[in-house]
């Protein structure tokens, strides 16, 4: 056991405080960091965003400085290592990463560095700890009491029924055989309770004590839009609500990656696009860009986003529905991380759902794993069906009880304007009946849209090439318009009772639907309507591209805000990193506001550590005096 005098320069508040630059550790940070420095094993399941990094990198310095060597940190996300890295080195502590995009060289220096005892911190991905050489040398260093601990991120990869699963974490387990008494801790954002004890299970995990913080992120605003447009819908969001913006937009495919960054750019959004298919060239140089320029938007595929510490991401967009909310909730999780305002918007529709439950039933895996699979995307679309709180049902999945967000100023879209609902029920029937007609009438199968031509009463080519007008079904939704029936058809695909089969997704009835038609059920939905327009947050509308400052600033303040961005911006390129790592625009914005005067006064500001002002305080200070 290591004991630290909490008074001691080396304690763990000292380092948050000399290093990092903050007066206090957020919720359950300080019981880790002291579990950690004790020597404990530990799980820690926290939010994007909620500080997951600081519970290794501050026990790493602190058992460095009691002499206790290196602390291995496991990640397959290189963009978090060259972040990370870059972050802590401007803060003074000497940390590196090992992966693919070293040169033999460069790779052999770090490990001299490594094996001398010099390095507070080591990023390396999975297959490279467990790989021959890399185990010998660790061995090395246990034997001479220099392994400080092993920190295991991203740990919902170890398990198979995770969103993420990545063989090379099983070979992690040999931490526990092979250097038993170096702590461990296993952290992630995103662990419903069955993939929190395969965590456990796979990486012996048995004796570690288990942290589970809030995964509420009370900053993000959510919305689940009804897709009618779906480009549009995305211009108009970010026009009224983010316009110079920093935002992510995913897209299920390469090619509507593509062609949605194409369309924005022509509508005036400066907006790339990111995805496996591109050349590692310009992936490397899109990401670039994302990260060092103001109001950029990435539009991607999931391959992007995992291990980007960008904290100034006002809004993430989903223009396809995920596959389930481990992959919604990571995903949105990259919005706000400085704890500013920020939205989370999804445009979802009836292909969506046939989709991914198509995607599912024609995997290759095993039928438990498919059930799984299921059971979690019906989770999501009760989701994104919900009449209620979504910021309440989504806690719930993960196990935490909330109310509804109600008057909460990043109130969710449906505790903001809850939604008018009506009873579909007969309508739901009407929709069944017509497709068992169908069935009856020849064995057939058809599509949604000549579904509802069918129930509308429309006559169509095909309608007449089947005789489907003679349907007793044939017109009895005339009523309803046809945005009314998609909406209906959507539900019950969501509720398992319509089956898409098939390239041309034709529908068929499952054996949920008998109830349905037996009318023991009564289906309330929610009432198709017009997109109301969001209310903004006083942001301007139109072409500017500066973003608006994390506080209120007068004129004054602004101007100092905008004339430490461009000082921070020139640091930044000369020491080849991203601004942010510099200073966040929260730091910025509150020296400008605060104006200080003296080093001490720059120093009491969040995020200023002693490295920092003995770096930058004389410059930030005649800046402000200018």
């Amino acid at each position: 056991m290591l004991l630290v005098n909490p008074s001691s320069p080396n304690s763990p508040q000292s380092v948050l405080q000399r290093v990092f630059g903050y007066a206090a550790f957020r919720g359950a940070q300080a019981a880790i960091v002291d579990h950690i420095v004790d020597g404990g094993d530990a799980l820690v399941l926290m939010p994007t965003g909620g500080g997951k990094s600081l519970c290794y990198q501050i026990p790493a310095i602190v058992r460095h400085g009691a002499g206790r060597g290196v602390a291995l940190v496991i990640s397959p996300l290189i963009a978090l290592m060259h972040d990370q890295v870059g972050a802590l080195e401007e803060a003074g502590v000497h940390a590196a990463f090992l992966n693919s995009t070293l040169s033999l060289d460069k790779a052999q220096r770090i490990e001299r560095e490594m094996l001398s005892g010099r390095l507070v911190l080591l990023y390396v991905a999975p297959e490279r700890l467990t790989a021959p050489r890399m185990l010998a040398q660790l061995d090395s260093l246990h034997a001479r009491g220099l392994l400080s601990l092993f920190a295991i991120d991203e740990a919902h990869c170890v398990s198979q029924w995770g969103h993420d699963f990545r063989a090379d974490y099983l070979a992690l387990n040999v931490l526990h055989e092979r250097y038993p008494g170096v702590p461990r801790v296993a952290l992630t954002a995103t662990a419903d309770v069955l993939t929190r004890a395969d965590i456990v299970e796979r990486l012996d995990l048995g004796e570690a004590r288990v942290f589970v913080s809030s995964f509420d992120r009370p900053n993000i605003r959510y919305a689940i839009a009804e897709k009618t447009d779906a480009r549009h819908q995305l211009r108009a969001f970010i026009e009224e609500e983010h316009e110079g913006d920093a935002g992510i937009v995913y897209c299920q495919s390469r090619r509507k990656v593509e062609e949605t960054a194409a369309w924005l750019g022509s509508e005036g959004v400066v907006a790339l696009p990111y995805h496996a298919g591109l050349d590692a060239e310009t992936r490397r140089r899109h990401q670039d860009r994302f990260l060092r320029e103001d109001g950029v938007v990435m539009v991607a595929t999931i391959a992007f986003g995992m291990g980007i510490d960008k904290p100034d991401v006002r809004f993430v967009a989903h223009l396809d529905l995920p596959k389930n909310i481990e992959s919604y909730y990571q995903e949105t999780g990259r919005a706000g991380r400085d704890g500013l305002p920020a939205d989370a918007w999804m445009a979802y529709g009836l292909a969506d759902v046939v989709n991914q439950r198509r995607m599912i039933d024609e995997s290759p895996a095993a039928e438990e794993f498919k059930r799984a699979q299921r059971g979690k995307l019906d989770a999501l679309l009760a989701l994104a069906e919900a009449h209620d709180c979504r910021r309440a049902r989504l806690l719930a999945y993960f196990g935490e009880e909330a109310g509804p967000c109600g008057a909460h100023q990043n109130a969710c879209d449906n505790c903001r304007q809850p939604p008018v609902t009506w009873d579909a029920t007969e309508a739901a029937r009407k929709a069944l009946s017509c497709i068992y007609r169908f069935h009856q009438n020849g064995g057939q199968r058809f599509g949604a849209g000549h579904l509802i031509d069918v129930l509308r009463g429309k006559t169509t080519e095909k309608v007449e090439q089947y005789g489907h007008a003679a349907l007793s079904t044939f017109g009895v939704g005339a009523e309803l318009g046809d945005q009314q029936w998609r909406a209906v058809v959507r539900q019950l695909v969501a509720l398992g009772c319509i089956r898409a089969e098939g390239e041309f997704n034709t529908l068929e009835l499952t054996s949920a639907a008998r109830e349905v038609l037996r009318g023991e059920v009564n289906l309330q939905l929610r009432q198709q309507s017009v997109q109301a327009k969001r209310s903004t947050r006083g942001g301007k509308k139109g072409g500017g591209r500066k973003s608006r400052p994390p506080l209120p600033l007068d004129a004054a303040g602004l101007a100092r805000f905008e004339a430490l961005k461009a000082w921070r911006a020139d640091v930044a390129r000369e020491h080849n990193v991203p601004a942010y790592v510099v200073f966040h625009d929260a730091t910025l914005a509150e020296m400008a506001q605060r104006m200080p005067t003296s080093l001490a006064a720059l120093g009491e500001i969040a995020g200023v550590g002693v490295r920092k002002l003995e770096a930058y305080g004389h410059s930030i200070l005649r800046l402000l005096n200018d």
